[in-house]
């Protein structure tokens, strides 16, 4: 684009993305917009950065300013277009994005490869000032320049060029990946029309399935869909897999329904398996460009974790610990089977539904009993009421403060002790198979940071696929789908409650992968803790609280199939770390033949022949979890230790843990990414995180 073309582009009041104040309109931005926006602020970015290198003083106000002032103009126009492409994809949108993405990796490797630009972070860390410097400043200058060594800054010539090639390709296949995940979930569908083949279905499913069946109804179809005579459409999203697979009676549909799921973009024109092995191939070579012998060795350069042999010594310590329960949960399950007449042997279809079977039957309850007493606001009071507790902060709607992309997005304020409003989020709660991605996640929408007009407050994006409210119901919860939202709020906390004012190291920025996950994972501790799941609990019909029994059957229950659990979660992190570490992309090994290899030692039911899950697995392949996905776990054994100080200062202790909450705040929510976690821990616990109280969490501690 010539800069005259540049300087036609449509001012600020005439394109929402090119706002540079208060809220991202998210209610006037078209797909239209994107191109001609983008473009206006790369081209603008540009002629800063040049005239940067120009002029370059090795000081804070010489350089990082600059470089955070460039930062701030792509929250503002970037930001929310990789918002929506998450939140309300379209074809339009998807053009608009896929059109401009190769010049956003450009730039990025333009300004992390800049020779004036590493020379000068490089003398401000070797001057006299350094140690006149913070320990954020210091933590910035210093990532600033692993950055750029990650990014190729020290290549030259052919490898250099070879590097940015394989960036710009990188970056255009992982969008192809999430969107052929995307449509591989869009486009399946089983469609039930006898009443027989539904049996066992809770009602929740029933109407939902109802309604997706109305929404889906081409101009030809009459038929209108009713929770009892159906027809009933049940889909590959989880508000519509997870209930399926666990209440369906119908082994022949659950095999169906299972079938279609482990084979996700595995096939036809949005087949992901080439692509996998593609975006492996380019990771290994641009790691070996870099100097590294493997992608898992430059993810680990900058996570918590101090090389991959700490990350197998976890792995194994979770393993070991969790076998001989996951063996127990099987027998357990297919003595079930047998009992109840089911003469075939058990398959992966099985799993959910006769594991669903036994917790009926030992805890006599089932978690569609459970929903009736989880309306979705009471939920969100009872959670909002627990940080104030924790934290002393309070949540505030200020829902017609915020323009909307949906009708059902939320927006509230934080507010702190002395009433001032410290942050806020905008939530987008429920699922939307036709536009929305599946699962729940926590962006930055804003950062915190200091302006020419004045502190600009954090604002995060809280998005979840919880079940909407359907004929005439109010969105009825999941135990599950409450422990997400705490999760992700916990996310959340950590963006919001930030006190430092360096955009580059404030909230979840800066945070090493592997650390990223404690706020969040802690949270969800809480879900189990009487005076907390009581407060959020209120029949929506008759307003009766949680009965006492039922609680004490989910605290039960939490430890029910824990190996199991936690086996499936490490053959997810290990087959993440076999294929960057020692899988050969152009050997005879398939990525296919890595999962079964490592299910032999996280499995007792063998992996299933057609299992193609990978080609779905978004985390490692089209988000940030590349030789990462460990860092669940890794973060699950801090998570677990920070809540065993709360446990330890006494949970019915209300002065105990006020102080304990403060500390937390005041320690890991505050500090984020401007000191290195295991210092920010040791603040706050004392000492080094200890595996303890996770395996005790999970009833996993060997009997002493």
């Amino acid at each position: 684009m010539t800069e005259h073309n540049v300087s036609e582009q449509p001012a600020s009041n005439d394109n929402p993305l090119l706002v540079s104040s208060g809220l991202p309109p998210f209610d006037r931005i078209e797909p239209g917009h994107v191109q001609p926006a983008v473009e206006y602020m790369l081209h603008g970015a540009g002629e800063r950065i040049g005239a940067l290198e120009a002029d370059l003083t090795p000081t804070w106000e010489g350089l990082i300013k600059p470089l955070d002032e460039i930062g701030r103009r792509f929250e503002y126009t970037w930001g929310p277009v990789s918002h929506l492409f998450g939140v309300k994809n379209s074809p339009e949108l998807r053009q608009a994005y896929e059109a401009v993405l190769p010049q956003i990796v450009d730039f990025g490797l333009r300004v992390k490869q800049s020779e004036p630009l590493y020379r000068t972070l490089k003398e401000m860390r070797e001057g006299d000032a350094w140690d006149t410097f913070d320990t954020a400043q210091q933590r910035i200058v210093t990532e600033k320049l692993l950055d750029a060594e990650l990014a190729g800054i020290g290549l030259t010539g052919e490898s250099r060029k070879r590097f940015n090639e394989i960036a710009r390709e990188l970056s255009e296949l992982s969008t192809q990946f999430a969107n052929h995940v995307l449509d591989a979930t869009k486009a399946w569908a089983l469609v039930i029309t006898d009443p027989a083949e539904a049996e066992g279905l809770p009602p929740s499913l029933l109407q939902m399935a109802a309604q997706a069946y109305n929404e889906a109804r081409t101009d030809g179809d009459e038929t209108e869909a009713t929770p009892e005579q159906g027809p009933w459409r049940i889909t590959l999203e989880a508000p519509s897999y997870i209930p399926f697979m666990k209440h369906s009676r119908r082994r022949e549909l659950r095999e169906q329904v299972y079938r279609a799921f482990v084979t996700r973009a595995s096939e036809g024109e949005l087949d992901n398996t080439e692509l996998c092995r593609r975006i492996l191939k380019l990771r290994q070579e641009q790691s070996r460009l870099l100097g590294y012998d493997n992608y898992a060795e430059v993810s680990l350069s900058q996570k918590m974790a101090s090389d991959a042999a700490a990350v197998q010594e976890m792995f194994e310590t979770l393993r070991s610990a969790s076998w001989e329960g996951a063996k127990a949960d099987l027998k357990e399950i297919q003595d079930l089977a047998i009992e109840r007449g089911q003469a075939e042997p058990l398959s992966h279809w099985d799993i959910a539904y006769w594991a669903d079977q036994l917790r009926e039957q030992k805890f006599k309850f089932s978690e569609e009993e459970l929903r009736p007493y989880f309306p979705h606001e009471r939920v969100l009071d009872g959670l909002f009421s627990l940080v104030n507790r924790l934290f002393g902060i309070t949540v505030v709607a200020a829902d017609d403060q915020a323009p909307k992309w949906n009708k059902d997005v939320r927006f509230f304020h934080i507010r702190n002790e002395d009433g001032e409003t410290i942050a806020g989020f905008f939530y987008d709660p429920y699922s939307r198979p036709v536009n929305k991605r599946g699962g729940a996640w926590m962006d930055d929408c804003l950062s915190r940071r200091h302006t020419k007009s004045g502190l600009q407050i954090p604002i995060a994006h809280l998005v979840c696929n919880c079940t909407p409210p359907v004929g005439g119901k109010p969105s009825l919860m999941t135990f599950r789908e409450v422990e997400t939202l705490f999760h992700e709020f916990g996310h959340g906390l950590q963006h919001m409650l930030t006190t430092v004012d360096y955009p580059d190291v404030a909230g979840i920025s800066g945070v090493e992968w592997d650390a990223v996950e404690l706020p969040s994972q802690f949270m969800e501790n809480w879900c189990y803790h009487r005076p907390t799941l009581m407060g959020m609990t209120s029949h929506y019909e008759t307003g009766e609280p949680l009965p006492e029994e039922l609680y004490e059957k989910i605290c039960e229950a939490r430890t029910f199939r824990a190996g199991s659990d936690m086996l499936r979660q490490l053959t997810f992190g290990m087959t993440d770390m076999a294929l960057h570490a020692d899988f050969d992309p152009d050997g005879k090994e398939t990525i296919f033949d890595v999962q079964r290899r490592i299910m032999e030692k996280t499995s007792v039911l063998p992996m299933f022949q057609a299992d193609r899950f990978l080609c779905a697995f978004q985390h490692i392949f089209s988000g940030g979890y590349a030789a990462g996905y460990y860092s669940y776990k890794w973060a699950e054994v801090l998570s677990a230790d920070a809540f065993a100080a709360f446990e330890e200062a006494g949970l019915d202790d209300e002065a105990a843990i006020e102080k304990t909450g403060r500390r937390f705040r005041d320690t890991v929510l505050s500090e984020g990414g401007s000191r290195h976690p295991m210092d920010i821990y040791r603040d706050f616990r004392g000492r080094e995180p200890n595996p303890e109280a996770l395996l005790r969490h999970n009833g996993l501690l060997p009997a002493s």
